[in-house]
């Protein structure tokens, strides 16, 4: 069926696809604060390290073709920390304002409260009025505005944080 997007978790195999997108925002964005392009072997394993931690890395594929990525990782070290949860997510470029990125972050934030996590945290370079919509779109409230935090392309950039109280699935 054309034009289908599809939502599944992220496979090891997906890693060269992963780095292509990932790897445009390194070089031509200030969206992600990393500088220097990475490989497929350390996408394959940050995936690891993410899943094997108890975290969902997902994929959105549309055609057969993977077109964006997602996952949630570990908010802060403590133990007292452990109820909530940073989210990440990229989209090829040729697929932004699809649809694409809403799927992905919906199905990410859906298994997070079925793992029973409190809070989920968007951390947004800015300006970014497409990330920035996007998080308001699913309910998340800006918390936070950083004044120069990072330094990028000879300049300094502001971060953003967005949070999302999560509804935990509780057993009955």
């Amino acid at each position: 069926m054309k034009n289908q997007l599809t939502i599944r978790p992220a496979r090891k195999e997906d890693a060269r696809r992963i780095c292509e997108i990932y790897n445009y925002y390194i070089k031509e964005t200030v969206i992600t604060f990393e500088e220097e392009t990475i490989t497929p072997e350390e996408i394959a394993s940050r995936m690891e390290k993410i899943t094997g931690g108890g975290f969902p890395w997902i994929a959105a594929e549309k055609d057969g073709e993977l077109i964006g990525y997602a996952y949630t990782s570990q908010w802060r070290v403590r133990k007292a920390y452990s109820h909530s949860c940073e989210s990440t997510i990229y989209v090829d470029r040729s697929a932004t304002r699809t649809g694409a990125g809403e799927a992905l972050y919906r199905e990410l934030v859906k298994q997070m409260e079925q793992k029973g996590y409190h809070r989920v945290y968007g951390v947004v370079a800015l300006p970014n009025p497409g990330s920035q919509r996007l998080h308001e779109k699913l309910g998340f409230k800006k918390v936070a505005h950083l004044s120069e935090t990072g330094y990028k392309f000879s300049r300094w950039i502001d971060v953003g944080y967005w949070e999302l109280a999560l509804e935990p699935e509780t057993e009955s």
